[in-house]
């Protein structure tokens, strides 16, 4: 595909809109930018054009870009098209790819080979929840990388799992990046641009809608090799994205869900139809590992979710408490880096938070402190910490600075 500056390809995706059919119209124009520049009389004659839709083109130019394109300046956005090297492979096949992927993080993510997508309702009950995160947690540790929504109840505990792994997460928006939409979902997505990223196809400033959202499924399932439906009902978006995916030649896999509640029936009727039903990442990852299988730690995947945590990372305790200090024993070795430090209120950690997460809440301070120096002063294991560090950030307590420090907030 030839290079075309992105000003066109912005402009070619706001005039004709997100999820438009554009496959016949870049094999005629091969690029927005010859598109543009044909002309409308040329845009008539190819017959691949509505008049609503020359009339939309006609609106606007490539020049009147500017706005979206300094507003991704501003805020370190990427701006991904389909001529570039990160633009995601599995997206270009589809009739409706999108022409701008607007994103922060690592958009590597992107092109992860072992994606696999989990969706569900946003009114998850607490058996979903738990499902959610303790299967994405296994998913991501056996190697695989995953893909959601960045919504409340299924997506977030799937984003949740993945990077209580230190796994690998993708999430896509149903809105603008630029928009505050789930103000309470804020630390969530600033701690999944560090495991991988949050990307839109939607310019900046586009608010959510209930069309947004629909039209956004189709890239969840498209990056991935297979899609995961936790709990939805049966007029649940969660299964327009099942239907997506089985149209993009993705794999359907679903988890068992109990028979007399409603926010099951969606996913009990996909198994009935020939959805692969889930007990455990192996019943994902085993399809894949004839193609992937240096990947994918197939050992990992084996393991009863019964077995993993489940952390409860939105629950916060209302009472004021004192933060636990490290283990008596250790008291001695414990070596506080000599940096002054102003003092402040600390937010009051969950009860049930786990105690590693206190312990190493406790040797932080509001100037940061290296990671190398957690470890030291906590007497954990570096991978002990890092799953701490996580808990915290999704909670909003801690937040990482440059030069790997930790701070508090």
């Amino acid at each position: 595909m030839s290079v075309c500056p992105a000003e066109y390809w912005i402009w070619m995706q706001s005039s004709l809109g997100a999820g438009a059919r554009t496959d016949e119209i870049l094999a005629y124009f091969e690029t927005p930018e010859e598109l543009y520049n044909a002309g409308s009389k040329e845009w008539r004659l190819s017959g691949l054009l509505t008049q609503k839709k020359i009339e939309a083109l006609k609106s606007t130019t490539p020049s009147q870009t500017g706005e979206i394109i300094n507003e991704c300046r501003q805020k370190g956005y990427s701006i991904i098209t389909p001529d570039m090297p990160e633009f995601p492979n599995r997206l270009k096949n589809l009739s409706d790819m999108p022409l701008v992927l607007y994103g922060i993080g690592d958009c590597s993510v992107l092109n992860d080979n072992v994606s696999i997508g989990m969706v569900g309702t946003r009114n998850a009950s607490s058996y979903g929840i738990e499902i959610a995160q303790k299967l994405s947690f296994s998913l991501a540790s056996s190697g695989a990388t995953i893909v959601s929504g960045g919504a409340l109840g299924i997506d977030s505990e799937a984003h949740a799992g993945a990077m209580l792994a230190k796994g690998r997460t993708l999430a896509f928006l149903g809105c603008g990046l630029s928009v505050n939409y789930l103000k309470e979902n804020a630390p969530l997505r600033r701690a999944i641009t560090r495991y991988g990223a949050v990307v839109s196809e939607y310019s900046p400033f586009t608010s959510a809608s209930r069309t947004t959202f629909p039209t956004r499924n189709r890239l969840i399932s498209g990056v991935s090799l297979g899609i995961v439906v936790v709990e939805a009902g049966v007029k649940s978006g969660s299964l327009i994205t099942a239907n997506r995916a089985l149209s993009q030649g993705r794999d359907v896999f679903a988890v068992p869900g109990d028979i007399v509640r409603s926010s099951f029936d969606g996913t009990n009727h996909l198994i009935k139809n020939g959805a692969k039903p889930v007990f455990t990442a192996d019943d994902i990852l085993s399809e894949y590992e004839y193609l992937y299988g240096d990947l994918i730690d197939l050992s990992k995947a084996k393991v009863n979710i019964s077995s993993i945590p489940y952390v409860d990372y939105r629950k916060k305790n209302k009472t004021q408490s004192t933060p636990p200090k490290a283990p008596a024993e250790k008291e001695n070795e414990v070596k506080r880096a000599e940096v002054p430090v102003k003092a402040i209120e600390r937010k009051t950690l969950p009860e049930d938070m786990s105690e590693e997460a206190k312990i190493v809440y406790s040797v932080l301070n509001e100037a940061g402190v290296h990671i190398d120096d957690i470890v030291r002063e906590t007497n954990l294991k570096m991978n002990v910490v890092l799953s701490s560090l996580t808990e915290l950030e999704l909670l909003d307590f801690v937040q990482l600075e440059s030069g790997k420090k930790y701070k508090i907030m």
